[in-house]
C-alpha cells in the first residue's frame, strides 16, 4: 500500500545564507576583541648605529641629556626639568636662524619624555632640524 501517491519526496537542503551571516559576525568579533601586539613585550637597545659623519659642517646646537634627566645646551647645564630655560637656550644659540641643526645626544637610559621635552623646545623655538647622536659599533 503506497498511501503517498500524488506527493513526490522533497529533497532536504542547507540554507547557506545563515550560516554565511553567522560566520561573518563572529569573524567581524573576534576582529574587534584580538589584541595584536604589546609595547611592553617589545625589547629595544638603544642608540647604536652605523654611518657616515655628516660631510658638511653646518651650524649645531648639542642638546646633551644625561640618564637621570639633566641636560646641557653646548655645554651649558640646566635646571632639571626647566623647559622654559631649555627654550630661551635654544632660542638664544640660533640667533634667530631657522637653519640650524639640533643635536640630541641622550643618553641610552634617558627617559623618553626627557627626549621629548627637547623636541618640543626646539619645535617651539622655530628649529625643525633635529638629529640624533649615537655611537658607532666597534
Amino acid at each position: 500500500m503506497n498511501f503517498r501517491r500524488g506527493r513526490s519526496r522533497e529533497e532536504p537542503e542547507i540554507n547557506f545564507i545563515p550560516l554565511i551571516d553567522v560566520l561573518l559576525v563572529i569573524l567581524i568579533f573576534l576582529m574587534v576583541t584580538t589584541t595584536y601586539s604589546r609595547f611592553s613585550e617589545l625589547k629595544i637597545n638603544l642608540p647604536t648605529a652605523q654611518g657616515e659623519q655628516q660631510k658638511n659642517k653646518t651650524t649645531e646646537i648639542r642638546v646633551a641629556v644625561a640618564a637621570d634627566g639633566a641636560m646641557a645646551v653646548n655645554d651649558a647645564k640646566l635646571a632639571r626639568g626647566d623647559k622654559a630655560e631649555l627654550l630661551a637656550k635654544l632660542k638664544a644659540a640660533s640667533a634667530g636662524k631657522s637653519d640650524v641643526v639640533v643635536v640630541v645626544n641622550a643618553d641610552a637610559r634617558s627617559t623618553h619624555q626627557s627626549v621629548i621635552t627637547v623636541m618640543e623646545a626646539a619645535r617651539e623655538a622655530g628649529l625643525s632640524q633635529l638629529t640624533f647622536a649615537t655611537q658607532n659599533l666597534q
